[in-house]
């Protein structure tokens, strides 16, 4: 027997565990018999060809099957197993020196923008930074090099906020934000830049004005656009790093190429419920985001934040480390995490590292790369327009919650599945739902009639369209998706609910 540690995206179709053991001389024995355990994470491990997804990595302690032997890696007893799904890098001072190689950065004195002359510090600067001043891996010729440098955030949100505060509190000079969302109820459990006054301001007004208030002393430029393959070169061709603080993946593979096409380097974390991922992407001679994921997960099978919940103090300090690395790399200090892929578990309090190496075939920074401009990334993740509002005939695969309302009213003998979390129902619920969480569904959908006719419900219609389709595989005829979830049921029929 062997342990297998589940990450927790996966944990809903392992009975909430985070830890599984398993049976098996290597690692495609023991998925084997994990999935045999547990049948709700074939679908997210395997393709339909039997192929262990891409987008999923596996490490026996902490390297990466992919460099030993793939799944006949053998196990030992004593080795850890991880499963690491993906969740919702300028030219140096001399030919052929990569300043942000583990052994350039940790030499002193060595600056990847030497191109650019680092301007002298004032007097109230001198004051403001003195605790930087006086240490020695610092000092004024690291403070100058804050001063000069250019970083572009992306996002404002969850991860933004903490890496523009803690950048622009050490004086980086030029403080860049893109974003064209506004301020939500929702977003003040975790997205620190913004208030309670905020609410339905754009996020971009609110940041400028607190990070002002924070340093008058920095330039902050503020790009409130939707970032595309069409303005992304520009937008990031002014900036030394470029900190992801994205929520979805096509926008991650667009920062990521735009990266490796300039030559900047990705200050890269993510977030999902207790667990954060951190690491430093597409420098030179390190590796990218598509060595570790090469393509996007299927649209629906990774939840996002806003399915899945995060807790609010995760993205400060996920969003610290990358603020933190963003430092290293423009002082030419420390060992950032180039070739290194931290995992954070903030349930235990627990940091594990995992090697990372730069595939020679990736397809964006190998060495014969096919991605030489930016694509279309949302056709890239499988994600379509919007399809048009359905038309309720018999072979309909959604309703809306008008048409619900109307068909319960009628008298019509439906049955309401609520596939979301056990702590979801006590925020708000439909009358007369029956329960079972989404990770349930595989090993109880017997519980339900297939004769009869189901309307499957979440929070806003991805995990129940899950469902649906993993019913209709096992023969169910009838099954509906409510579309838009409660959310929408409360915006149109049930406005006493509270939204969360």
């Amino acid at each position: 027997m062997a342990k297998i540690l589940i990450p927790t995206p996966l944990r809903p179709y392992t009975d909430k565990q985070d830890a599984v053991d398993a049976s098996g001389a290597t690692v495609g024995e023991l998925l084997a018999d994990l999935t045999r355990k547990h049948a709700g994470l074939k679908a997210h491990l395997y393709n339909e060809q039997g192929r262990l997804r891409s987008f999923v990595n596996v490490y026996v302690n902490d390297e990466d099957i992919r460099y030993l032997q793939k799944e006949q890696t053998p196990v030992a007893a004593n080795d850890t197993v991880s499963i690491i799904p993906s969740v919702a890098g300028g030219a140096g001072p001399e030919k052929g020196y990569d300043p942000f190689s583990t052994a350039a950065v940790a030499e002193k004195g060595s600056y990847p923008f030497s191109d650019r002359e680092a301007p002298a510090l004032t007097n109230d600067e001198v004051k403001r930074y003195s605790r930087h001043l006086i240490m020695p891996e610092v000092g004024v010729d690291g403070q100058r090099k804050l001063k000069a440098a250019k970083v572009l955030c992306i996002g404002a949100g969850g991860l933004g906020s903490p890496v523009a505060m803690y950048l622009a509190a050490a004086g980086v000079g030029t403080l860049g934000l893109v974003d064209f969302d506004v301020v939500d109820f929702s977003n003040l459990q975790r997205q620190i830049l913004h208030s309670t006054p905020d609410v339905g301001r754009p996020k971009l007004q609110s940041a400028k004005e607190k990070l002002h208030a924070l340093n008058p002393e920095i330039e902050i430029r503020t790009h409130e656009v939707a970032l595309s393959s069409q303005n992304a070169l520009q937008l990031f061709e002014p900036y030394d790093i470029i900190v992801d603080g994205t929520d979805n993946f096509p926008t991650r593979y667009l920062v990521n190429d735009a990266c490796v096409l300039l030559g900047k380097p990705n200050a890269y974390g993510s977030i999902f419920r207790f667990e954060g991922q951190a690491s430093v992407f597409a420098t030179k001679n390190g590796p990218c985001y598509r060595c570790l994921y090469p393509e996007p997960p299927p649209p629906g099978l990774v939840p996002s934040c806003a399915e899945g919940g995060v807790l609010g103090v995760l993205p400060g300090l996920i969003g610290v480390i990358q603020a933190t690395e963003t430092a290293k790399l423009i002082m030419g200090i420390g060992e950032p995490l180039i070739g290194r892929f931290l995992i954070y578990d903030a349930l235990r309090m627990r940091f594990r590292e995992l090697k990372l190496r730069k595939d020679p075939d990736c397809p964006a920074c190998g060495t014969h790369p096919t991605v030489t401009k930016l694509i279309d990334y949302e056709q890239f993740c499988g994600i379509t327009p919007a399809a048009p509002e359905p038309v309720i005939v018999n072979n309909a695969t959604e309703l809306t919650s008008v048409e619900l309302k109307q068909r319960l009213d009628r008298g019509e003998k439906l049955t309401i599945v609520d596939v979301r979390e056990p702590n979801e129902l006590q925020i708000n619920r439909i009358p007369g739902s029956v329960h079972i969480p989404l990770g349930d569904i595989p090993k109880r959908y017997n519980e339900l009639d297939p004769d009869a006719e189901l309307v499957m419900q979440c929070k806003s219609g991805v995990r129940s369209a899950k469902a649906a389709e993993f019913l209709r595989s096992v023969g169910f005829k009838r099954v509906l998706n409510l579309k838009g979830g409660i959310l929408d049921w409360i915006d149109k029929v049930d406005p006493s609910q509270p939204k969360y």
